[in-house]
């Protein structure tokens, strides 16, 4: 099993260390800026492990002084124990990208109104979730639905590991529920797609060739002012070799939308190379898929009983509210974990 080592982490740290002390180290601003990106966050990564075990080591004074604070004790320990196994995470990445920030797009499926209905949910979700998180979010997108919820939207994730923890979420997502929008309230199945790409820096390369692209421009929609409303600032750019759709009508100028898309266009072509790298592997290793297909990854069953199960982990949750509310670390844990046992 994969485990958080606090020893191996301070060996890293420390050779980061030396080679930033190297004369001629800013000579080369690429690797220096990697170094220097990695040396931070791991650094931040051992404060947050001594910090728990600091807060742990007096709990555990407190309660030899007087067991009478037993639960006051218990309830202090909880969030530590939630926190340790958030920093446990970070020892089950290895991938390219695992690290850094992501962009995640969500798109109603099958389903009709319900599935436009249930993108929007899993939009609320996902941006509790990362506030609960303490990672930011920026919403560079969203596509209102005819009637109600929405076709599509984009955002950002930005924190340590966001990509790498968020690739546990990408799939399809079904819904079961009785229909508000069925005049009988008929039992309904919907379908969503949630889409995770690793948010490229600046200077990481993705050969795409401008006869490729079919690039669009509209009216935004939604809040923005009346100068949104009234200019066709709003950037639509198809790849045509791929499918890949990218919509971005966040900032009040075109150009800008256009390079915040090509920007995500990028990370969605990076993105599809991981996932079949990632599919291949397993393949060759005789390794289970996790989830890159046609079939819902998790299920969200709210009629005729109250159940998510994730069919890739068999992780499963009665509290479907708490999920719908944010509660998502037990599944990507288990997700996280299943993937590093494939070796993927």
């Amino acid at each position: 099993m994969v485990t958080f080592d606090p020893d191996s982490l301070r060996r890293r740290v420390a050779g980061l260390e030396e080679e930033l002390a190297q004369p001629g180290f800013w000579d080369d601003q690429q690797r220096a800026a990697a170094v220097s990106a990695e040396h931070a966050r791991l650094t931040r990564r051992l404060d947050r492990y001594d910090r728990l075990n600091r807060e742990y080591e007096d709990a555990k004074e407190l309660l030899a002084m007087d067991e009478s604070l037993a639960d006051e004790v218990a309830q202090s320990i909880a969030p530590l124990r939630r926190e340790l196994g958030r920093l446990q995470e970070d020892a089950l990445f290895s991938g390219e990208y695992d690290a850094g920030d992501a962009v995640v797009t969500i798109q109603a499926d099958a389903g009709g109104t319900d599935a436009q209905d249930w993108a929007e949910i899993l939009l609320r979700m996902y941006l509790r979730w990362a506030d609960d998180r303490g990672f930011p979010t920026d919403v560079l997108e969203t596509s209102p639905g005819e009637e109600y919820g929405i076709k599509s939207a984009t955002f950002t994730v930005k924190g340590d590991n966001a990509y790498g923890i968020l690739k546990a979420e990408r799939g399809k997502h079904r819904l079961v529920r009785l229909s508000p929008f069925d005049s009988a309230h008929r039992r309904h199945t919907s379908f969503a797609q949630v889409i995770v790409a690793p948010l490229l820096a600046d200077d990481v390369s993705v050969e795409i060739d401008d006869d490729d692209l079919r690039i669009d421009t509209y009216r935004s929609s939604g809040a923005g002012g009346q100068h949104v409303n009234k200019t066709d600032s709003a950037v639509r750019i198809t790849h045509l070799p791929s499918g890949i759709v990218v919509s971005v009508q966040n900032e009040r100028s075109q150009s800008s939308n256009k390079e915040t898309a090509m920007k995500i266009l990028r990370s969605r072509l990076a993105e599809r190379a991981e996932e079949e790298r990632e599919a291949e592997l397993a393949r060759e290793r005789g390794g289970v898929s996790m989830g890159f297909g046609g079939n819902a990854v998790r299920s969200y069953v709210l009629h005729p009983y109250q159940l998510v199960k994730d069919h890739r982990t068999d992780y499963e949750m009665g509290n479907t509210q708490a999920v719908l509310d944010g509660d998502l670390d037990g599944f990507i844990r288990a997700y996280l974990l299943k993937a590093a046992g494939n070796g993927s």
